[in-house]
């Protein structure tokens, strides 16, 4: 019988080495190597292309070969990113090593949820998955923070050695994964058929339930493009104030601090929002919009101070409406379709971010 301790503990490791890095604050690194917020903004651009290509595709890989190999694939793609970074010695090596970053993106997106729902549903505690979403919030949070914190610290080690210590926390990672269990809930008995005609298949039935779905269920269309936007605005505002703060004159020892704090503001907006439950969806939409964007007003501001408090507000904004977007869309997605849909939502957020990355970084350069 399963071991679902084990099995959630390991999820739960794994989701913090594949957040902990000295590569965290990458806008920062990338502009003290020279480049632009320009260039900066397009490199970010291509991730999320690939990604808008790769989501669906390896979400369904992740299906038919298991979620296991595909956190697995994941890890893969994070050290050969890494190490990609390590040698690069041009803008065109930065954009390769984003490539690889989004299909590590790409193959564990939906990948540990999904297995963690099934293993939590093979016990018959499936009750219990809403605690370990959030928990991966916070841990997401939490460690990003303390990645970011170490932003002084990467910056006088260099990028080289930076990414380095991501290939091995990338390794220990891997070693943890490879203690999963793969769990099954519904086993197809097509075994015979060749795993490429059961790819094609998964592909064709993936895209025709969700936009079925979709077509039905057009609030859920509606959230899933509202949370992505606002989403959208949070992280391009956060991304770019590691390369504004130091412009804006804050000391190199505080700008790990002053990031930290940002996503403080995140775990606070987790908490929150569940003190509010009865609080309308448009109602939660329009505070989070209206608060993201003072955080984008405060930015201008030019005072490093206040700049800091604009990312903590727009982070917990972006937080609690995440939290509320996914309760409700899991209340509303079917369960034979909940990882097709999830990697819906994660499209959706990519096509937002291709558009914006470039007009961000050439905005927030500008101003």
């Amino acid at each position: 019988m399963l071991n679902i301790k084990k099995q959630i503990t390991r999820l739960y490791s794994s989701s913090i080495l594949g957040q902990l890095s000295l590569s965290g604050a990458w806008v920062a690194i990338l502009a003290a190597r020279g480049f632009s917020l320009a260039q900066i903004g397009f490199a970010e651009t291509i991730f999320h292309i690939v990604s808008l290509l790769s989501e669906i595709p390896s979400g369904v890989i992740a299906d038919v070969f298991g979620r296991k190999k595909s956190l697995i694939i994941s890890c893969l793609m994070r050290i050969i990113g890494n190490l990609v970074m390590v040698l690069s010695n041009s803008f065109s090596m930065v954009c390769i090593s984003f490539v690889f970053q989004a299909w590590n993106y790409n193959f564990a997106s939906g990948s540990d949820d999904a297995l963690a729902y099934d293993s939590l549903k093979s016990v018959g505690q499936e009750g219990r998955f809403e605690k370990y979403a959030s928990n991966q919030l916070i841990i997401y949070r939490i460690c990003e923070g303390v990645s970011l914190l170490l932003a002084g610290f990467s910056l006088f080690l260099g990028y080289r050695i930076a990414y380095s210590a991501s290939v091995i926390f990338a390794l220990v990672q891997l070693a943890i994964l490879a203690g999963l269990t793969e769990v099954r809930i519904d086993e197809s008995s097509d075994a015979g058929i060749s795993e490429e005609r059961n790819i094609f298949r998964e592909i064709i039935q993936c895209f025709k339930e969700s936009f079925l779905f979709l077509h039905q269920a057009r609030k859920a269309l509606f959230m899933m493009f509202a949370n992505s936007l606002i989403g959208a605005f949070d992280i391009l505002l956060l991304f770019f104030l590691q390369a504004k703060l130091p412009m804006a004159g804050i000391p190199k020892w505080a700008l790990g601090l002053s990031l930290l704090v940002m996503q403080a503001g995140g775990v606070l907006g987790a908490r929150l929002i569940l003190r509010v439950k009865k609080l309308g969806y448009k109602a939660v939409f329009l505070i989070a919009s209206m608060l993201i964007l003072s955080g984008i007003a405060v930015e201008h501001s030019g005072l490093y101070v206040l700049m800091t408090l604009g990312g903590f507000i727009a982070a917990l904004a972006d937080d609690a409406l995440q939290v509320r977007t996914n309760a409700r869309l899991q209340e509303m997605f079917p369960s034979e379709q909940r990882a097709t849909l999830i990697s819906i939502e994660s499209f959706t957020f990519s096509c937002i971010m291709i558009v914006l990355s470039p007009l961000a970084g050439m905005f927030f350069e500008w101003w």
